[in-house]
């Protein structure tokens, strides 16, 4: 049987045999595991049958709850039926575990194991959600390695079927999941040997059916339910020999034989680790080098954890094992040891192996990284004659002193293995072209090849770090590059933050893409990058790829440029095959986005070579230029001794005690980040200006600011600082100035495309106008920096419902890692600029929380007086019940405060008391007044030792109007908590939701949401949505007492802020859903505020606002603010590569589909009109 070699990551090869293997399939979207779903839902559409030949049904839930749930209904009703999931996701599926467990129904569930939220969120990978899970009587096997996971996704569903036993496949999110590796492909006639359809048939005759009817679910009592819960014990009895004889058939089939607890090492070792998971790999790996330095060691692999088999433990343990360390990737606070550990240590004394001595420590957390050196501190640790029973691995505790310490230079990596590590930032193509060139590598060649790709949760935006390793033997090394021949950086800007030179090897290569050519380059390198490239005596290659990408029409997409200097430079393959190869991979990866693309592509991979040049490099280091420290100097310490170190990519080096113990750290740090990523800013003319203050408003990071201010303060201006007279009445005698923040504007352009203020004299000029931001970027940090101390305009004496006016605020929210041009975050700075000084967020999990909560910095920030958002997130789901959580605490304190101010009058004084209850703070100035009378009820309390005076002191802060903001996606507002969403809305409390809606799963790449148009294409509805958009906006107008508003930013600017305003006016729920362009539209981002304006035009998205205040008023509450429309939905839809690519795939569905929702328009847009023409008042109430 010929072998089918192929590189694909754990997902990936999860996902093959579980839709082979499975008829039905319900799916959710949640990183990392959501790749499964997208690969399972992409093969259906293209009709990939399964192993009888017919097409898999997919099915998107609104919830892994749903999809627990539907999972369970089609298991009952005799479908073989998969889902994958993982963190809090599986979770959600908890109750649903458990019941298809007590049912004894086969299935398997595959999971990408990741962190579970605790002080934190990470998406990243440990064993905590698995742990989480295994008292639902569900069998848990465990996959250590790409290979591993293809392989077991098949046993597990043997096994499951036999035992009737559900299993949890499960392998490590990110380092497995994430991993391309090079395996082989299980063929067909293998899986239909493993799937006995027999017993197939059995579980299909076990099926609720009317023609043989049963009852399932049933409600027990006191006297059956203890005796009925133990009929199932034979079964789990009877499964580690069912799961080891699937292991052993599929043996005598492939040759790749595995063990239920599988012995590595010497066979008189007197020291193994336990452990399962990728670690693993790393450990015997170790172990087998080590022993083949003297020492006795090895390692026992876990792959069956439930039912755990004390027999098949102790079998695989050697009878020369003196000391035994169990590593878990997860923590249970207050446990007497984590999971394993404890299962170990129960299988000793039970089997009577007392005499060994067990010691159990924690490693890995979130992804973190576990190395030889790691597993070498473990083994020397039980050396000693008195090993620390509990320990951490990987970590320095100086809080609990439980860490080992490790050499980090130690390493196992094999000489003839080729490593590279490639520089990226996050949405320039670097991970897509580097798993492209692993796919290349290791299918064309007999290499062996892997890829790995760190990035943090921003993702767009985020520097990532490819690690590429390929040779002649296959690669088991789930850890990082430490030493690479060959180290590429993709963005120039990173040498001055970064030492990206640290992995780079003597002898080695160092390839850069630069605005400066061959001859300049050197000099305009940092002195350590030189020191560095002259120490290890690099070889030096640079190119300006941009230049390239921008004569071929790439824009800044360098992906494919970079990939064929890595081809043409390592010599791996020969350049005319490399050249073609590369071709073909761009023919498979963006074909479906149109043959223009392709071209696109195509020429810059011909134009590349001729641009590419080798350095000379210098003897000495001759740089004036140093790299800048992480953060300024004058930065708070807490920011430069801990979130700068982690903005230096450090933060593994910082102690236990660096953290606070509750998860809360301080606001407004991304000031200090300066990221200095755009090539180009925007350059104002203060001629040209009109001061409508439009720019200010669509900038998607806050980076472009005006101010208002008297012309003594311009005394100690910069020579190049600008500004002009102020055309405000409130500010006579006034001047003004535009300015940005040069390292903090990312480049997106947004700004320039909404300046309506055009030069007559010069076609294509406006009042700003994108420039090259090297040679201006130090004059313009200097006038930035003057720009920061001019003083904030007066709140109280501005008309707020003018758009130029509200322009001149303060924003509370600056500088996130959000996609550049984003199209949600310019809703939340107008919201922080409006109420940030008052306002709590609960914010849903997605773009929203990772851009707005993700370390290092915060976006949210404080004003002078030191006020702003105070803002947190707790799940996905929950976000709106989270947020009226906010506001019942407010109400209740607030009515407490309330009743203790007349009680203590006498104290506190009857003016005050009477000042304070009936404050009218309707206006800025209102608030401002209430809360000089806060400032000086507290004076009046603070030495009173009275209880009620002590009480009010510490409530005196809830007297000042509070605005809360409940803050998410569509996944979130449409979908998963939705539910909660509809009770918020229900309850009638002065909440304000504000829904970001980009019509997909934005945060874990682009998911269908029942927000997703009809006729657009997204991951898990891959040949286009079927079904209309949801109307969440009509569902909420049902209540009647709900303010309602569809906005977008785009295209009127006015009815936006009209929306906000109104919103934080009305004393009861508001939603305000707004139109945000997104990055997975397939859209030019610079063109994002001009494709919500087509969105409007065209009727797709009327915008409108219901006010239920007009119908007390005897008005009706429905205002549609936009006009008819004026262009064909066909013209707003093309622009975007999600509608387009179905007229690549499937033409005839498109067109049909096309016709649909252009139908779903004018039915909506009638019905609309049909009720905004209602007649309110006169016994129509």
């Amino acid at each position: 049987m010929t072998k089918v070699m192929v590189n694909l990551d754990g997902n990936e090869a999860t996902a093959y045999i579980a839709h082979k293997t499975n008829e039905v399939i319900a799916i959710y979207p949640i990183t990392p595991s959501s790749t499964m779903g997208e690969f399972a839902d992409e093969w259906s559409a293209k009709k990939r049958p399964n192993l009888w030949g017919t097409v898999p049904l997919v099915m998107e839930m609104q919830s892994e709850g749903g999809a627990a749930g539907a999972v369970h209904g089609a298991l009952q009703s005799g479908a073989l039926t998969t889902t994958f999931t993982a963190s809090q996701g599986l979770l959600l599926m908890i109750p649903n575990m458990y019941k298809i467990a007590g049912e004894l129904t086969s299935t398997v569930f595959h999971v990408s194991a990741r962190s579970l939220a605790a002080q934190a969120l990470s998406i990243f990978g440990d064993h905590s959600d698995v742990m989480a899970v295994r008292n639902t009587g569900y069998a848990l096997l465990a996959s250590n390695s790409v290979q591993e996971a293809h392989d077991f996704a098949l046993i597990a569903q043997a096994a499951t079927l036999e035992a009737r036993i559900p299993f949890m496949h499960f392998f490590d999110g990110f380092r497995t999941s994430s991993e391309v590796n090079k395996i082989e492909l299980i063929n067909d006639d293998v899986i239909r040997t493993m799937i006995s359809d027999e017993l197939v048939q059995q579980h299909r005759a076990r099926a609720l059916s009317p023609e043989h009817p049963v009852l399932r679910g049933s409600a027990q009592n006191p006297d059956v339910y203890f005796q009925a819960r133990e009929t199932v014990n034979p079964f789990y009895q009877a499964c580690p020999g069912i799961v080891q004889k699937a292991m052993d058939k599929f043996a005598g089939l492939t040759g790749r034989a595995y063990q239920l607890f599988e012995y590595i090492g010497a066979p008189d070792a007197d020291r193994i680790i336990i452990m399962m998971g990728s670690g693993a790999e790393t450990a015997g790996e170790t172990a087998a080098f080590l022993t083949s330095q003297g020492e006795k060691l090895g390692l026992v692999k876990v792959r069956l954890y439930r039912p755990f088999s004390f027999e098949h433990l102790l079998k695989a343990i050697p009878a020369s094992v003196k000391k035994i360390a169990v590593l878990d990737r997860t923590k249970e606070p207050g446990s007497g040891g984590e999971p394993l550990y404890l299962d170990v240590v129960n299988a000793l004394v039970e089997g009577g192996r007392t005499g060994i001595k067990v010691i159990g420590g924690r490693y890995g957390l979130s992804s973190k990284e576990f190395t030889p050196a790691m597993v070498k501190a473990v083994y020397d640790e039980m050396a000693k004659a008195e090993p620390k029973i509990h320990f951490t691995v990987g970590i320095n505790d100086d809080v609990s002193h439980t860490s080992l310490d490790f050499d980090p230079s130690f390493s196992i990596e094999a000489p003839e293995t080729v490593r590279c590590v490639f520089w990226g930032l996050g949405a320039d193509g670097t991970v897509g072209a580097n798993k492209n060139s692993i796919k290349i590598i290791g299918e064309e060649t007999d290499f062996y090849a892997q890829g790995y790709f760190v990035y943090d949760s921003k993702k767009s935006g985020g520097s990532t770090v490819s690690h590429l390793r390929f040779g002649p033997k296959p690669i088991r090394a789930p850890y990082l590059i430490s030493q690479a021949q060959f180290v590429a950086c993709h963005q120039f800007t990173f040498l001055e933050r970064f030492d990206v030179l640290k992995y780079a090897m003597p002898g080695g290569t160092f390839l850069l893409n630069s605005l400066a050519g061959p001859d300049e380059v050197w000099d305009t390198m940092p002195r350590e990058t030189q020191q560095a490239i002259i120490d290890k005596k690099l070889r030096f290659f640079v190119i300006n790829a941009y230049e390239v990408a921008d004569a071929t029409g790439m824009g800044t997409r360098i992906n494919t440029i970079m990939q064929t200097c890595f081809f043409a430079i390592s010599g791996v393959l020969p350049r005319e095959e490399a050249i073609y190869q590369i071709k073909k991979s761009i023919e498979k990866t963006y074909g479906k986005r149109g043959e223009a693309v392709v071209k696109k592509n195509f020429e810059a991979v011909d134009q590349t070579l001729a641009h590419l040049h080798e350095v000379k490099v210098p003897g000495t280091a001759t740089s004036k230029l140093t790299r800048r420290p992480a953060v300024p100097d004058e930065a708070p310490e807490y920011v430069k001794n801990v979130l700068g170190r982690i903005i230096a990519l450090e933060g593994d080096d910082l102690p236990v005690s660096a953290f606070p113990v509750d998860g809360t750290f301080p606001t407004g740090t991304t000031q200090w980040e300066k990221r200095n990523i755009a090539l180009e800013i925007p350059e104002w003319v203060p001629d040209l200006c009109i001061m409508c203050g439009k720019c200010v408003f669509v900038c998607p990071h806050a980076v472009i600011r005006a101010k208002v201010y008297e012309p003594q303060h311009l005394e100690n201006a910069p020579a190049a600082f600008k500004s002009r007279k102020a055309n405000w009445k409130e500010f006579p005698e006034t001047l003004y100035s535009l300015q940005v923040a040069p390292e903090d504007c990312t480049g997106c352009a947004l700004c320039v495309e909404a300046c309506p203020a055009k030069d007559k004299s010069q076609v294509g000029r406006k009042a700003l106008n994108m420039i090259e931001q090297p040679p201006v970027r130090e004059q313009e940090r200097v006038n930035w920096e003057f720009f920061q101390n001019l003083p904030e305009v007066d709140r109280t004496v501005l008309n707020l419902r003018t758009l130029k006016n509200t322009q001149l605020l303060e924003p509370l929210f600056e500088f996130s890692g959000a996609c550049t041009g984003c199209g949600e975050t310019p809703y939340i700075k107008l919201m922080t600029q409006l109420f940030g000084d008052r306002m709590l967020v609960a914010n849903a999990t997605g773009c929203s929380s990772i851009y707005g909560g993700n370390l290092p910095t915060t976006p949210y920030t404080f004003n002078r007086d030191g006020r702003g958002p105070a803002w947190s997130n707790s799940l996905f789901e929950d976000n709106a019940e989270f947020g009226l959580g906010f506001r019942l605490t407010l109400d209740k304190q607030g009515e407490y405060a309330r009743e203790l101010l007349p009680q203590l009058s006498g104290v506190i004084g009857e003016d005050l008391v009477t000042g304070l209850l009936n404050a009218d703070q309707t206006s800025e100035t209102g608030i401002k007044e209430q809360r000089e009378r806060v400032v000086l009820l507290k004076q009046r309390l603070q030495s009173s030792k009275d209880p009620q005076a002590r009480d009010l002191y510490s409530l005196a802060d809830v007297l000042v109007r509070k605005s809360v903001w409940i803050v998410g996606g569509d996944g979130w507002a449409y979908d998963i908590g939705y539910g909660g969403l509809d009770h918020v809305l229900a309850s009638g409390r002065n909440v304000n939701l504000l829904v970001l809606d980009t019509e997909v799963y934005s945060n874990t790449g682009g998911q269908s949401s029942k927000s997703t148009p009809r006729a657009a294409v997204a991951k898990f509805a891959a040949d286009g949505k079927g079904m209309p958009k949801k109307d969440l906006g009509l569902i909420a107008m049902a209540y009647g007492y709900v303010y309602v508003a569809r906005v977008a930013m785009g295209a009127s600017d006015q009815q936006t802020l009209s929306a906000f305003l109104e919103a934080d006016a009305y004393n009861g729920p508001s939603i305000i859903i707004a139109y945000s362009h997104c990055i997975a539209h397939g859209i030019d981002m610079r063109k994002g505020l001009e494709q919500q304006k087509l969105a409007v035009q065209s009727g797709f998205w009327p915008l409108y606002r219901y006010n239920p205040l007009l119908a007390q008023e005897g008005k009706n509450p429905l205002t549609i603010d936009s006009k008819e429309p004026t262009v064909p939905f066909e013209q707003y839809a093309y622009n975007e590569t999600r509608y387009r690519m179905l007229v690549q795939s499937d033409e005839a569905r498109a067109e049909m589909l096309l016709k649909l929702a252009e139908q779903d328009i004018k039915t909506r847009l009638n019905f609309y009109k049909q009720m905004a023409a209602m007649h309110y008042g006169e016994g129509n109430e």
